[in-house]
């Protein structure tokens, strides 16, 4: 299973039409979802390592003011929200794709986030002004790569045409921008509920 952790991810980021289709019909689903954990793991590793030890040239945050575990949530959250997001809209639109399997190709489409910036982490510390261009590019090369995985993946999974993909895909997006409204909503809502209930057990300490 080791060899197969990192074989098939590899096979098809350049083979995404077949991959895709033997990912959800011809292969053992628990496997594959571990290797979707596995993968979306390295890119949260990724997303630290690159915001603590990139080049000043092209890092712009403070490691000393950074937090590792809101760089796990910053990569965790969005996967999830895009999945559940997904799954369901595709189920309103007839879409063939379990949450499982919509689950795993998002990760597996996310390989090329991690094959490509992983390597400029070490390189950007020696890049010049001038060549910070082929750091910028690769990134874009990168995202690029990753849509179009995102795309093949999501129409294989939801047996959709490519129009209907690129419309449940933009759908899914506002979904996304939906779900976080309501969280911040409710978070916000928690919070001041919280701090009201602090202030009411201070008055009733001070009086008591």
């Amino acid at each position: 299973m080791s060899k197969e952790l990192f074989r098939f991810p590899l096979y098809l980021t350049v083979h995404p039409y077949k991959a895709f289709w033997e990912l959800k019909y011809d292969r053992n689903q628990r496997s594959s979802l571990w290797t979707a954990i596995v993968i979306l793991a390295l890119l949260a590793f990724t997303s630290i390592l690159q915001s603590q030890y990139s080049g000043f040239l092209v890092n712009f945050n403070k490691p000393d003011e950074l937090n590792s575990f809101m760089e796990i949530v910053y990569v965790v959250v969005p996967v999830l929200f895009f999945s559940i997001a997904n799954w369901s809209l595709t189920t309103l639109m007839d879409g063939e794709g379990k949450f499982v399997e919509i689950f795993i190709s998002t990760c597996f489409a996310l390989l090329p986030l991690i094959l490509i910036n992983l390597p400029w982490i070490w390189l950007s510390n020696y890049l010049s002004l001038e060549e910070t261009a082929f750091y910028y590019f690769s990134n874009s090369v990168a995202a690029l790569w990753t849509l179009y995985l995102l795309f093949v993946g999501n129409m294989t999974v939801q047996q959709f045409t490519p129009s209907k993909t690129v419309l449940t895909l933009l759908l899914t997006v506002v979904a996304m921008g939906f779900m976080a409204f309501l969280c911040l909503l409710f978070f916000s809502l928690v919070q001041q509920i919280a701090g009201f209930v602090i202030t009411i057990y201070r008055e009733l300490m001070l009086r008591s």
